[in-house]
């Protein structure tokens, strides 16, 4: 295994089950947005570059498999910019492939170029790419919480609120009372 992320991070490496079939839908949208006559290969670039920031951290894939890109310094979920930075490689390859023109650089460098990503995910301790290199983040499922924020030491016990007085105590309080 290797590290990408020498300093390590707090979230642990996510489902790659998961993290595949939330990509393969949002290749899919892209795919369906680049049958778009003339607009198609721009509409399928721009969603393949902001889809991690349209619903905090997640697109619309990572929204439905319950996966998330978060910036892993501020353990924030990442935002449009951080998306445009991780997913810049695949609107790149996208555009190759809507543009039947740039067929050949598809095969010759965009191939590569998702292959490599692959090879990032599936040989890196926490599932690092280079796009996530690039913008700081890492694809964490959606329910988990980073070792600090799960218990957190600035948190004091709070004791328990007393119970509500019944209705038999303050019967027997107005008695004690009127006697």
């Amino acid at each position: 295994m290797r590290d990408a992320r020498p300093e390590g991070s707090p979230y642990p490496k996510a489902d790659l089950t998961l993290r595949a079939l939330a990509r393969l839908v949002d290749f899919t949208i892209a795919f369906a947005l680049a049958q778009i006559y003339q607009l198609g290969p721009i509409l399928a670039a721009m969603y393949l570059l902001v889809a991690d920031g349209l619903f905090q951290g997640q697109s619309i894939g990572k929204k439905i498999f319950g996966v998330r890109a978060v910036v892993v310094p501020r353990r924030a979920p990442a935002a449009y910019y951080e998306s445009m930075l991780r997913n810049a490689s695949f609107a790149l390859v996208a555009v190759f492939w809507s543009v039947p023109l740039l067929w050949p650089v598809l095969f010759v460098a965009g191939v590569p170029i998702v292959a490599f990503e692959a090879y990032m995910i599936f040989t890196d301790r926490l599932g690092i790419r280079i796009g996530d290199i690039f913008a700081d983040t890492q694809v964490v499922d959606a329910k988990v919480l980073a070792k600090e924020d799960a218990v957190s030491p600035n948190l004091t016990p709070v004791a328990p609120a007393p119970p509500p007085p019944t209705a038999s105590a303050t019967g027997a309080h107005r008695a004690r009372a009127a006697a």
